[in-house]
């Protein structure tokens, strides 16, 4: 039974991204593609690559929408798919994590505890360790090994450590008081504690990453946090810019969101010991997913109330940060005009950013953001048809209705 919230979307083509260092590391935006080093081989493509591939949604190449029937439905799920149901196949995996990831702060730094239990106790998914652990265990069929090791468990709680880490100094940055309706360590503690807590933990990360002690992982994560700094700058290089494209949205979408989940989740098909094509579908998982995941988060701020979200309805768009729904309403002539004037004026009107609100709806921006977000849930969906059935599989598809169904 296909999902009711993935139906066949017009797509385009990413190519494969090649790193400088001569490393395929899945699918990117085109304009950062760079070639292989010399003396390398091109690898034969599977099944599983190719349909990952023409699955991946883009910038600018746009098909038919009969194309996207060739995409794989989705495995019957529960009609509103719950996060307990997504994580049983990992459950006493995702526990073990959690307790690591509170042990690690307190038993180091008795003073940051307090810090620690507010960060890990916010009231968070753990999506990202969720994600690692279930592609972890979905792979290991595919090699025959018998359970997760060590390096699967840590990996996971790299990932969430990395995550999180990135969102305290966020917090200060934006001087937010509020996350996921719960009150921000620099709240509560003040900047000083918030942003030693966040330190830390890119420290402590660094430094398990390090243990790990292979190099593929640990250049694929030191990139992640490359690109956490560039999703920063290029974000506030945007600020309040109406000529902003599709192109540079999704590319700042990729460093801030989709960059990690890619990494992670091909890390944990390296641990599995699995082939170069499963580890590029991976990837391909990682970031179309993580890329569904930011355009809902940015839908939901112009449609969400502020005691769902846990902020102020329209912050990013008052803030100045452009985003899909934004971008989509600029292009619509009968909004565009007045829109763009409200966004140069920095909306100091009285009402301003309300008229803004309404007018990004008007102009198709919610519906045509959900259009995209569903073309990036069914290229994670076609990154998956490498993988044999099992429970965690079923939750890895599970995940990309998860993420869409947010929406209602």
């Amino acid at each position: 039974m296909a999902s009711n919230l993935l139906q066949p979307q017009a797509h385009a083509v990413f190519v494969p991204f090649v790193s400088a260092r001569g490393a395929c590391h899945g699918l990117r935006p085109a304009r950062r593609t760079l070639p292989p080093q010399a003396g390398t081989q091109p690898r034969p493509r599977s099944a599983c690559v190719d349909a990952a591939a023409q699955a991946a949604p883009g910038h600018a190449t746009h098909t038919s929408s009969t194309a996207a029937s060739s995409f794989p439905a989705m495995a019957p799920m529960p009609a509103t798919v719950s996060h307990e149901v997504l994580r049983a196949p990992v459950a006493s995996d995702m526990e073990t994590c959690r307790q690591n990831l509170l042990d690690v702060v307190g038993q180091r730094h008795p003073m940051l505890l307090a810090a620690a239990n507010q960060i890990f106790s916010a009231g968070g998914k753990r999506l990202r360790p969720l994600i690692v652990l279930l592609v972890a265990r979905a792979t290991l069929p595919i090699t025959g090994m018998p359970d997760l090791d060590e390096k699967h468990r840590r990996l996971a709680e790299i990932t969430e450590m990395i995550h999180t880490a990135s969102l305290v100094h966020d917090d200060v940055l934006d001087e937010s008081s509020l996350r996921r309706g719960k009150a921000t360590v620099n709240s509560l503690f003040g900047s000083r504690v918030a942003v030693l807590a966040g330190d830390f933990l890119f420290a402590q990360s660094s430094w398990f990453l390090a243990q790990l002690e292979n190099l593929e992982v640990i250049k694929l994560i030191s990139q992640v946090i490359a690109d956490f700094a560039d999703g920063e700058i290029s974000q506030a290089s945007l600020l309040f810019q109406t000529d902003i494209t599709l192109d540079r949205y999704l590319d700042k979408s990729f460093y801030k969101t989709a960059s990690l989940i890619a990494a992670s989740c091909r890390c944990a098909a390296v641990f599995s010991d699995c082939s170069e094509a499963v580890k590029d579908a991976m990837y391909a998982y990682g970031k179309h997913l993580g890329l569904a995941f930011q355009i809902v988060d940015d839908i939901l701020d112009y449609t969400q109330n502020a005691e769902t979200l846990g902020k102020p309805q329209g912050q990013d768009l008052a803030s100045g940060n452009l985003t899909a729904p934004a971008y989509y309403a600029l292009q619509d002539p009968s909004t565009s005009k007045e829109l763009s004037r409200l966004i140069t004026s920095r909306f100091v009107e009285e009402g301003s950013t309300a008229r803004a609100l309404a007018l990004v709806t008007a102009g198709g921006g919610i519906a045509r953001s959900l259009e995209l977000a569903r073309e990036q849930g069914q290229a994670a969906l076609a990154a998956l048809s490498c993988l044999p059935p099992s429970a965690s599989k079923r939750s890895l598809e599970g995940l990309v209705e998860y993420v869409l169904q947010r929406l209602f």
